[in-house]
């Protein structure tokens, strides 16, 4: 999907399967209000392999949370909790599933967006943040916390996930100039996004309500203390989400959201709330990096030798831009610094994966040799 078609959804179509709403047992019906699948965000995406794939199934549902052995589910009927197996496939808020008449796990369909990162710490694995989107607010705060490098990370990530970004601007009512924000933000991208508002004013964040109409899901990203939770609410109309102030003397958030959910609103649409991101690693984002630092691409393409480093080359059009004022050098720096950090994590995931996929052979193996002798 590109970027120009992400505004243009697939409709839904005539279902092929009819409605297991008889025999589906919910456990909160008072919690969950009945929805249709176009509500929970069905579409012809999803449609579309229910006809191309022929899979025995009785239950259409929508992973809505992820706790430590098991998912939270979304179906027309009501929720369902879903035990984690390990033959399972790995998932997160937002796929769509196939159960069988026991509620069981059949099939995980094909995603039509993913948004994931490079797991937090030492850890060298890839983690799963959320799939399905329609939008993304990466929000930030007019204070302290605002980084114009934070946030070209979100919008790498944002990008390779081919879901369209908001820029988000909370606590407009503590700012007395806006026009330094707004004109840095325009620095990375002239048609970019950008929304400003208070959180605790429901009449300001009403200019967010037109995202997330019937059946389109909007992710909330941002660090810790920015206002997402209280943006949360105020969309819903309700405290579903903990909050909690910043520290007065950094303007450092503290971290209320401690898990990824699922929430529906009155509007039809559905919000998904993430913890707040304190360390945001790239791993295989070259796609995304291209996109969001677009301007460095196409000045590089210029350049007279096709393998420039843009650094002391002749010819070199990227060093040419940022002498003429087109282009800044923090900008140039950034991209470079996110280049080569992608590439280092991608490699050690990468590599990680062959690692694991060797033992699982030799485990195998030997358990085959095992049971052979076993029988003699």
């Amino acid at each position: 999907m590109t970027k120009s078609n992400r505004f243009n959804h697939l409709k839904s179509s005539t279902f092929a399967k009819t409605s297991t709403a008889n025999t589906l047992t919910t456990q909160s019906p008072t919690e969950a209000p009945l929805r249709s699948l176009k509500q929970l965000g069905w579409n012809g995406f999803f449609q579309q392999q229910l006809i191309t794939e022929s899979v025995d199934y009785a239950c259409i549902a929508r992973v809505s949370a992820h706790h430590r052995s098991q998912y939270q589910l979304l179906t027309e009927s009501g929720e369902l909790s879903l035990a984690i197996h390990q033959n399972m496939p790995e998932m997160t808020v937002g796929d769509w599933l196939l159960l069988d008449k026991q509620h069981q796990f059949v099939s995980l369909l094909e995603r039509h967006s993913l948004f994931s990162r490079k797991a937090a710490g030492s850890k060298v694995e890839q983690q799963l943040i959320a799939a399905n989107l329609d939008w993304v607010f990466i929000v930030s705060s007019l204070n302290d916390d605002f980084n114009i490098n934070r946030i070209e990370r979100y919008l790498a990530l944002v990008n390779e996930a081919k879901v369209t970004p908001v820029i988000v601007l909370t606590k407009v009512d503590l700012c007395a100039d806006l026009t330094p924000y707004i004109e840095a933000l325009r620095e990375l991208d002239a048609g970019l996004l950008i929304e400003t508002v208070n959180g605790l004013d429901k009449q300001s964040t009403q200019a967010l309500s037109h995202y997330c109409s019937e059946g389109k899901t909007v992710a909330f990203i941002g660090s810790s203390g920015v206002g997402k939770s209280t943006l949360v609410n105020a969309m819903l109309g309700e405290s579903n989400q903990v909050t909690s102030a910043i520290r007065e003397d950094d303007s450092k958030g503290r971290h209320t959201t401690t898990s990824r959910s699922l929430h529906l609103t009155h509007s039809g649409g559905l919000l998904l709330d993430t913890p707040g991101m304190r360390e945001l690693q790239l791993a295989d984002c070259e796609d995304g990096l291209n996109e969001t630092f677009a301007d460095v691409v196409e000045y590089a393409k210029q350049c007279r030798f096709a393998d420039c480093q843009h650094e002391l080359e002749p010819g070199c059009a990227v060093q040419a831009a940022i002498a003429n004022g087109q282009l800044s050098e923090r900008r140039l720096h950034s991209f470079q610094k996110l280049m080569r950090e992608q590439a280092l994590n991608g490699a050690s995931i990468a590599e990680k994966r062959a690692k694991d996929k060797s033992l699982s052979k030799m485990y195998k193996r030997v358990q085959g040799n095992a049971r052979a002798n076993k029988r003699g």
